[in-house]
Formats: structure tokens, sequence, C-alpha cells
């Protein structure tokens, strides 16, 4: 069992992996530093990382998930989160919930401050998940690792809603 214990300031940030780096024009919006903390301190069924944003960036695109609950906790700078079709200014010490559901539920931070965001985010680690994007008209399916750890996606699949391939096809 890993030590139960960390401090903020011993976690090491690291920009998101090569294959979930946003690239082209979305890169200049979407650029999280990441430290993932649930499976350094032992936890399974809870996922925890602390991310930080630079100003005008966002981590992820706005989304919701079907499966999973998340919560952040500003640690640090103030933004906004979009949560649904409202907008709600966020600063230190601010904790949200973001329940699973619909669209209704679709969140996204973003720093509109002039320093650093630092957010501890919090989530169920249920797996199968499915997540939309309203904003894109996109959904990801996702099978997490048996311990739910999200540094490793076994299985991601992006695609348009609405878009699908026959049931039959191939057999």
């Amino acid at each position: 069992m890993p030590h139960p214990i960390i401090n903020l300031d011993q976690l090491a940030l690291q920009d998101l992996p090569p294959q979930y780096a946003a690239t082209g024009p979305a890169a200049e919006r979407f650029a999280p530093r990441m430290a993932m903390i649930g499976e350094l301190i032992g936890m399974r069924a809870l996922g925890c990382n602390l991310t930080v944003l630079a100003p005008g960036k966002r981590a992820f695109p706005f989304h919701n998930h079907r499966v999973n609950e998340e919560v952040f906790i500003v640690v640090e700078g103030c933004g906004t989160i979009r949560i649904g079709a409202a907008s709600y200014p966020l600063r230190q010490g601010d904790i949200v919930a973001c329940p699973a559901g619909g669209q209704e539920t679709a969140h996204q931070i973003i720093n509109t401050g002039e320093v650093e965001l630092r957010y501890l985010a919090l989530s169920t680690n249920k797996s199968p998940e499915v997540v939309e994007f309203p904003d894109s008209g996109k959904y990801a399916t996702l099978l997490l690792d048996a311990g739910g750890g999200a540094n490793t996606l076994p299985q991601r699949t992006v695609g348009h809603i609405g878009q699908s391939v026959d049931y039959w096809e191939g057999e």
C-alpha cells in the first residue's frame, strides 16, 4: 500500500501525454498541467488530480459524464466554470459539484484570471463511461483499467453523436 498522505507541494505537474494532448488550433485553448494523485496515495474507486491552468486556458472541452461524478476544489486563482447553459465565477476555496447526467450537467473550467488557476479534481472511477461534448456534437466511450486508473485507458472511442455503423456490419 502506498503512503496515504501527500502534500500539494510534493506533486510533479506534467503535460498531458501526447496521445491526449490538444493539437492544431485547439492547442491554443487547451493546455492543462496535471499531477495524478489518486493512485499515488492508494485510491481505487476515486480519482484525484491537481490541475493547473495558465491564464486564458481550459483543461478539457465542455463535456458531461453519463456515469461518473466529479467535484472541483479551487486551491488558488480564479476563473469561470460553465455548467449547462450557465456560467459561474470561481475563486479560491470554491467547491463545485458536477454530478453524472445529461447535457445540463456539462461543465468546463476556464482560467479567466491573470495568474495560474489551481484546482483539485476528484471523481468516481466507474467503468464503462460515456462522455458527451455538446459544443462539438461528439461522444466518447471509455473503458478504465481495473483500478480505475486515469493514466491508462485501454479503450477509448470518440465519434459524432448520431453516427454509427450497422450492428451487423462485418458479421
